[in-house]
């Protein structure tokens, strides 16, 4: 199967943005976005800026309920890759994988401690930080984690699936989702 690539460098980066060939309507099967960055709180408000711009590229438009719930899933799972799975020298990869079939737009981030393994979010009376996986918890259809592929590590991943406003709100995996 063929698809379109490209690959280019921003301060020594490398970017990888794939999209698969349309379906018979027209659609691309899937839009794929990746990309390292430094495991340090400049790499994670980069991470969170480019799926912003990203996300608008592919039709999930700046100031839509889609488009905020999904860049505030980026950033609490790249903070967190940059808060507890970091190893100096090492970066963070992060994916953001769109399917407009279904309309799920998937993010992930891998780190390289693999020891340090996300627990399950607390409720709304946890303190004032370490909430980020309960509301990544709320806002996505489902979300986990796996060991990472290539090496040590693991990758955290959250799934979001797009709804038309009229559509119903359930956790689903099908419910509701749709792309106009």
């Amino acid at each position: 199967m063929r698809h379109h690539s490209s690959r280019y460098a921003t301060d020594g980066t490398v970017i990888s943005v794939t999209t698969k060939p349309a379906s018979t309507t027209g659609t691309p099967q899937l839009t794929t976005f990746q990309m390292r960055f430094t495991s340090t709180p400049r790499g994670a408000r980069l991470a969170r800026r480019l799926a912003a711009v990203r996300l608008d590229e592919w039709g999930i438009l700046y100031g839509t309920v889609p488009h905020d719930d999904i860049v505030l899933i980026v950033a609490e799972l790249s903070a967190n890759a940059v808060r507890h799975g970091r190893v100096p020298g090492r970066d963070f990869h992060f994916g953001l994988h769109f399917t407009p079939l279904s309309g799920t737009v998937r993010v992930e981030t891998t780190d390289t401690r693999g020891e340090r393994l996300p627990a399950a979010p607390e409720g709304a009376d946890a303190e004032e930080a370490g909430r980020g996986l309960l509301l990544v918890s709320h806002l996505a259809a489902r979300w986990g984690w796996c060991p990472r592929a290539e090496g040590p590590g693991k990758t955290v991943w959250a799934e979001y699936a797009i709804r038309p406003a009229n559509a119903p709100t359930g956790k689903g995996p099908s419910e509701g989702v749709a792309v106009e």
